[in-house]
């Protein structure tokens, strides 16, 4: 059934689940129906809209089932009479869509990670887009995120992504370039650049890489205070990318690549096309090539035949390299991955999460040794917010959502979305406590 709501256009509430890269989409949708007249708001704590919008992730068994439960509280409330339409989207419904609308038959409508602009028709009368309509930004205005690309052609033996996204599509470079523009004309001074593979920027256009060519470009651009760098690939590194960043100081020393494992083993069975003695030279040469350098990574324990052996190198390896950030997960199988189809997940469930715990506690010590050696430093900040008694930030080294804060007593009178020298007075295991008195 499809709701025809074309006389007046009402309140739509979008929820957004899963990554930033799902937020972008929503963001771009929001301004698509805010510039047609509706009124839209965004992960509120209690959505009031007539219209709900759900975009989901399909990533993980974990996130899939969070985008399950959200959809069926909402269903709920569509059944009960207190939402007109209630509406699905993103990577869980590109994955698994057939499924999704036999069993949930109270959905208004479904769409995949790539068509969701057809909504605009369905719940208005928008038969096609007249005019280029900015995003809404949902982030505080001093920071927004950046997809340079869509789709994956790293066919890791565990993952999903590609099954969900399709091949890599580097967007046009000049777009990306005026859309940081026009973002930076309404105030915005921090720009998260993400990707699913953000290292193999340009391929698809003509075989090279061109992200560091990219980012130096953006760094050009006035106005633009930090740039931020997510999601790169271990494989084939462009060097280039770490000459920009040592030279152009609105780069964040700051880059997030997922390493997943380190025993020749794990890797070779993970299809990650790296091996161990090239990831440990990788991490020498990045840090070699940008000294404060912040390293922000993932990485996997349990995958089917990981050994005791296999996992003690992973330990040394965390050991040796002191990612600065480490975040960290235990294998669960994906349907449609070739780890699914061709190896038995033979690792126990006990023994994955003693493994995760005990990685973890080693991280954490980590986290917080480096993290308490910056006590009396003079670092710089943004302020994004203010919690209590205190504003919040971030230095360079810390992306939104997933970092370090930096908390600064709120008598000190500072400004969100503005900069400043502080220095450091205290440190936790994640935050760090500040003052701008130096």
């Amino acid at each position: 059934m499809t709701l025809c709501l074309r006389m007046n256009k009402k309140t739509i509430d979008f929820i957004t689940l899963g990554c930033s890269k799902n937020l972008v989409d929503s963001e771009r949708l929001m301004g698509l129906f805010e510039a047609h007249g509706y009124h839209v708001t965004h992960d509120s704590d209690h959505p009031q809209g007539e219209i709900v919008v759900i975009n989901t992730c399909g990533f993980i068994e974990d996130a899939k089932q969070e985008s399950i439960d959200t959809i069926l509280e909402f269903a709920q409330a569509r059944t009960e009479g207190r939402i007109e339409g209630l509406y699905v989207m993103g990577c869980l419904s590109e994955r698994y869509l057939a499924d999704l609308e036999e069993e949930i038959p109270e959905v208004d409508g479904w769409y995949g990670k790539f068509n969701y602009k057809e909504l605009l028709n369905t719940i208005g009368t928008i038969d096609t887009i007249t005019h280029p309509a900015p995003r809404k930004l949902t982030t505080p205005r001093h920071y927004a995120y950046i997809k340079i690309s869509e789709g994956c052609d790293r066919h890791c033996a565990y993952c999903a992504i590609p099954i969900i996204t399709g091949k890599h599509q580097s967007r046009p470079m000049d777009d990306i370039l005026e859309e940081v523009r026009d973002l930076v004309s309404k105030g915005t001074k921090e720009f998260q650049i993400i990707a699913q593979e953000l290292t193999y920027y340009g391929i698809d256009i003509d075989g090279k890489q061109h992200i560091a060519e990219l980012i130096e470009k953006m760094a050009d651009i006035e106005g633009v205070e930090w740039i931020r760098l997510h999601y790169a690939y271990p494989a084939h590194f462009p060097w280039d990318l770490l000459r920009v960043m040592r030279e152009k100081k609105n780069v964040c020393n700051y880059l997030d690549i997922a390493l997943q494992h380190i025993s020749d083993h794990m890797l070779s069975r993970m299809q990650r096309h790296v091996t161990k003695e090239e990831t440990y030279e990788l991490v020498r040469r990045m840090r070699e090539e940008v000294p404060g350098i912040h390293l922000r990574t993932t990485l996997m324990v349990g995958f089917p035949g990981e050994t005791e052996e296999d996992y003690q190198e992973l330990l040394e390896f965390t050991r040796w390299a002191r990612f600065e950030r480490m975040g960290a997960f235990a294998y669960s199988e994906e349907d449609g991955t070739y780890s699914a189809e061709h190896y038995q997940d033979d690792v126990p469930a006990d023994v994955k999460q003693a493994r995760l715990d005990r990685l973890m506690r080693i991280q954490q010590q980590i986290s917080a040794e480096i993290e308490g050696a910056k006590v009396g430093q003079t670092i710089r900040v943004v302020i994004d917010r203010m919690d209590g008694d205190w504003f919040v930030g971030r230095s360079e080294f810390c992306s939104p959502e997933v970092d370090p804060e930096v908390l600064i007593p709120a008598s000190e009178a500072l400004t969100i979305g503005e900069f400043y020298d502080v220095r450091v007075t205290g440190a936790e295991e994640f935050d760090l406590y500040a003052t701008t008195q130096l």
